[in-house]
């Protein structure tokens, strides 16, 4: 399968248009079909290695061992993720997060993580302030159910004020502050929860073996 960036810049252009967008308890969007529908669907069908919980979570890291990124290995494995790392990587692309979001992305690395949660998965409410300067969560699986597994939204650590739609090929968009509290509470998930994981950070990251391009800094044009 190959999917043209153009199309990749289409959807993209036309999901920030009609992002919905709030202030509370911090600036966030919500936004719909970030990809051509055919890398979506790809997406959902990628031939990783669901993870085993072993009884423990919380927090992604404890699980560091079986976590898969859109790595330099994987980008050459698999078109969809060599195709979106490309447009994730695309200057244009840079561009418009800039205007949308009110931010200069330029000089940041790309990193791109594909989760895969299972019943009894949850994280604790976080930040993800430091080195972590962009995050898009982005939905995937179309399970019956899925629809009320979006990611909690907090005030601070300890209050709950909303749950982010779950929409296949749908996100949430937020730009790190130490007052971004967002995780995922304690609940039935049927099946598996897929998402990407889009991370824009510092180089000041030191994993760089997660990064899509560890020697190349992303630039706005």
């Amino acid at each position: 399968m190959t999917i043209a960036q153009s199309a990749y810049q289409a959807a993209l252009v036309k999901s920030l248009a009609t992002a919905e967008h709030s202030e509370a308890p911090y600036p966030h969007w919500f936004v719909s079909n970030v990809f051509p529908k055919e890398a979506a669907e790809a997406l959902t069908v990628l031939p990783f290695p669901v993870p085993e919980l072993g009884g423990i979570s919380g927090k992604r890291e404890v699980h560091n061992a079986t976590r898969q990124y859109f790595d330099v290995e994987n980008r050459a494995k698999y078109s969809v993720c060599g195709e979106i790392a490309d447009f994730l990587q695309n200057p244009k692309t840079i561009t418009m997060f800039n205007q949308a979001c009110g931010i200069d992305l330029s000089g940041t690395y790309l990193r791109l993580e594909y989760a895969q949660d299972t019943n009894g998965f949850w994280l604790e409410p976080h930040t993800d302030l430091g080195v972590k300067k962009f995050t898009m969560l982005i939905y995937l699986s179309e399970d019956a159910g899925h629809e009320a597994l979006g990611t909690d939204i907090y005030s601070d650590k300890d209050t709950h004020v909303a749950t982010s739609p779950f929409r296949p090929n749908g996100a949430m968009i937020f730009i790190p502050a130490d007052n971004t509290w967002h995780g995922f509470e304690p609940r039935e998930i049927p099946g598996v929860r897929k998402s990407l994981i889009l991370n824009y950070v510092t180089p000041d990251w030191r994993a760089r073996e997660q990064l899509a391009f560890p020697d190349q800094l992303v630039t706005a044009g």
